[in-house]
């Protein structure tokens, strides 16, 4: 295996089709340098978006109230049953549905009216396609966690006195942390990589940028490359992270489930004295 490797290698090095001088000149170009900071904007916008939309929907999915459960339930349905190309192109694309937007009262002159294309920009499509499509992964991720912790932490906080949503807050969230860093932290790194679909509105992240360079010195391959050595890069780092911040949350929710509680009720009793002083 290692002499396969080594060969491997070795006929990549050398192989001139390659191109590797090409990739070494636009590996740091301006052009491809901004699709990279756009691709990383976009990333952050779009799971920043998903992952609140997706507490949200899991909150809602979790609740006793029919008509939540089902609006979150339809919602995952749906942007988890289509494809998230058909999303971006269909965000794309609005406009050949609705031609302009108004806000207004039905029957009457709209208060607002505008073009759709000035307003559902690539840029907001693209956000707009991402994070739509995550929120409905991420609630099952969040869903996940909190259901993962033990009903016997909820009711004793709620004993306390604790709203639904503090114990949600204070309680449930830091120790189902555990359980939905991992597969958030995955998400987002796949996120990095769909965003490459986004070339298909003409948003110029890093994959579109390249493109845009080899339809004009017909350097495909190279620039294929570049891209591609951008995206590890990135990833690596962001599996880095991953590893580093799942060690933290493993470490601190080990007694989380003992202590969270023991703070509240420390924290309960100091309430409790301070209302008997002041009396």
């Amino acid at each position: 295996m290692g002499v396969l490797a080594v060969l491997a290698i070795e006929s990549v090095a050398t192989n001139p089709n390659f191109g590797w001088p090409v990739v070494a000149q636009y590996f740091t170009s301006p052009r491809v340098l901004e699709g990279l900071v756009n691709t990383l904007q976009l990333t952050v916008v779009a799971m920043v978006l998903g992952v609140v939309l997706g507490v949200i929907l899991a909150v809602m999915r979790l609740s006793t109230n029919p008509a939540l459960y089902a609006a979150s339930g339809l919602y995952i349905w749906f942007f988890r049953g289509t494809p998230i190309f058909v999303q971006l192109l269909f965000w794309g694309f609005i406009s050949a549905l609705y031609p302009t937007l108004a806000l207004g009262i039905p029957g009457t002159k709209p208060w607002f009216e505008t073009d759709t294309n000035s307003v559902i920009t690539p840029i907001v499509a693209a956000i707009l396609g991402l994070a739509l499509n995550e929120a409905a992964y991420m609630a099952e991720i969040v869903r996940a966690g909190i259901v993962s912790v033990s009903k016997g932490q909820t009711e004793a906080a709620h004993a306390l006195g604790m709203s639904h949503m503090r114990t949600l807050r204070r309680v449930i969230l830091p120790q189902a942390m555990r359980v939905i860093v991992p597969p958030t932290a995955n998400n987002a790194i796949s996120m990095l990589k769909t965003t490459s679909l986004v070339s298909v509105l003409s948003f110029p992240e890093l994959l579109y940028a390249t493109q845009l360079i080899y339809a004009e010195n017909f350097q495909t391959i190279p620039l294929l490359i570049t891209a591609s050595i951008w995206y590890l890069i990135v990833t690596t780092l962001m599996t880095i992270g991953q590893y580093y911040t799942e060690r933290h949350y493993n470490k601190s929710t080990r007694v989380q489930g003992i202590s969270v509680l023991r703070r509240v009720l420390e924290l309960q009793k100091r309430r409790g004295a301070n209302d008997a002083a002041s009396r």
